[in-house]
């Protein structure tokens, strides 16, 4: 059966790793719908701002929590949107898979500390596509 995935990351807190965000998307499409594509996009434009245009955001996103079947994030880069997204999908009972470089960072406390999210520390690209396939491989 093929999924409805909600693809978190950093976007206004960073574009850094919007390349991985890219292939894990083009990864999880083996699988299923990635409701949330544009968070790979290079293209973003991230000047478009202001109350009004930030509701229609919100309001958009959380319509996608809740129709997904799954989030997947990828926490790298610190984003206070992408923690806010995890603990909304947490309130849905969503579940949450969390991947990150721990070359790199170390993921808060309120995320690591919390038993409800799936935590994926990686190493490599290598590492974190073979998580990313254990995990479509437990759902099917």
């Amino acid at each position: 059966m093929k999924k409805k995935f909600y693809f978190a990351g950093s976007i206004r807190g960073g574009r850094v790793d919007a390349a991985l965000y890219r292939r894990m998307i083009e990864f999880l499409h083996q699988y299923g719908t990635v409701l949330t594509e544009h968070v790979g996009s290079s293209k973003l434009n991230l000047k478009e701002q202001g109350r009004s245009k930030d509701a229609v955001i919100y309001e958009q996103d959380t319509a996608w929590l809740k129709e997904c079947d799954m989030v997947i994030a990828e926490c790298t880069c610190p984003s206070l949107g992408v923690g806010y997204e995890l603990a909304y999908a947490e309130h849905l009972g969503k579940p949450c898979h969390i991947f990150y470089d721990n070359s790199k960072t170390q993921l808060s406390a309120m995320l690591t500390g919390d038993p409800y999210f799936q935590i994926h520390p990686y190493g490599s690209e290598e590492e974190l596509f073979t998580n990313l396939t254990a995990i479509m491989g437990n759902e099917s």
